[in-house]
């Protein structure tokens, strides 16, 4: 058999980086265990139901419920995951596997995402384009069916105290038009309850969203410093300053936007060669990337106020 031309170098001076080990048998079980606590966590916050009975309120274990939510939701975040996983080891640059981060009985799904880290320097721009947007269009597409399954799920509820409190999610504009377009127009007085697979989407849609603004090292971040280096750091101040307006209105932006003053600080780091172009296909998936963002995207995540929180809490 014949031995295949060697590609050409990309730029001078190019060296082909090192062919990657396999993955450390302890960062294997790392990677499993965590990912088992998560499932775990979050098919009992899918699986924890109140219900009436007899005129008063119960505690049941919904297994099916507890199934949907876990299967579905995973299956959006193992697909954003190793959309980068994926990327990394195409560009050769050292990752560790996935590691999911279990929140048993705290927020809305029992976790609070997942996330991969990053051992090497990227090589250029294009590595740095790809390996940020794998991750969200992956997770996106796994989304789309999980939420047309989970919009089906769904039925019309009355529609009580205008829809304000943290028993109502705000609803991102793919999930507004979608639920239109699936269930028809709400009814006058109404709103949509979803089930777990319509929570496992709502969520998969916000993590997408979260993940995609362009500030510091976020997916989104790195999309922007590929497109453009030296516009980055002022796009990612221009997204914290949006979120500080966001926490005007709503609570929920608290922790979030304490972590993305984190990650804004300082700038992005540089690839190995910034001066690598794109091309005007990268920058048009780019632009797809963006207007997902935007249908993905929700400013009133929860719909809690600052006075029904202080309120809550007793002040």
């Amino acid at each position: 058999m014949a031995q295949p031309a060697p590609w050409p170098a990309p730029w001078p001076g190019y060296r082909e980086p090192a062919r990657l080990p396999a993955p450390p048998a302890s960062e294997i079980v790392r990677s499993v265990v965590l990912f088992l606590a998560t499932a775990a966590s979050v098919f009992l916050s899918g699986a924890a139901q109140v219900v009436e009975q007899a005129g008063r309120l119960v505690e049941v274990l919904d297994v099916r419920a507890g199934l949907e939510l876990a299967g579905a939701l995973l299956a959006v975040l193992l697909a954003h995951e190793f959309g980068h996983y994926i990327a990394c080891r195409l560009y050769r640059v050292d990752s560790t596997l996935p590691y999911f981060i279990p929140a048993p009985f705290i927020g809305l799904v029992g976790t609070l995402g997942a996330f991969i880290r990053i051992r090497s320097p990227i090589p250029h721009r294009r590595a740095l384009f790809d390996i940020g947007i794998a991750g969200p269009l992956a997770g996106f597409v796994v989304c789309l069916p999980v939420l047309w399954l989970g919009i089906e799920q769904g039925r019309w509820a009355p529609l009580r105290d205008g829809g304000e409190g943290p028993g109502y999610l705000g609803e991102p504009l793919l999930f507004e038009y979608a639920a239109l377009w699936i269930k028809g127009a709400t009814p006058e007085g109404a709103t949509l309850s979803i089930g777990p697979l319509g929570l496992a989407a709502w969520f998969g849609l916000f993590v997408t969203a979260l993940n995609m603004m362009p500030v510091g090292q976020l997916d989104g971040g790195h999309v922007t410093y590929a497109l453009s280096p030296r516009r980055a750091q002022w796009v990612s101040r221009a997204g914290l300053l949006a979120c500080l307006g966001l926490l005007y209105f709503r609570p929920t932006w608290i922790l979030w936007t304490l972590l993305l003053w984190l990650l804004a600080r300082r700038p992005h780091p540089p690839t190995l060669d910034d001066a690598e172009p794109l091309g005007r296909g990268r920058v048009a998936v780019g632009l797809l990337g963006y207007a997902v963002f935007a249908v993905c995207f929700t400013p009133h995540p929860i719909m809690i106020s600052w006075s029904q929180l202080f309120e809550a809490l007793g002040y």
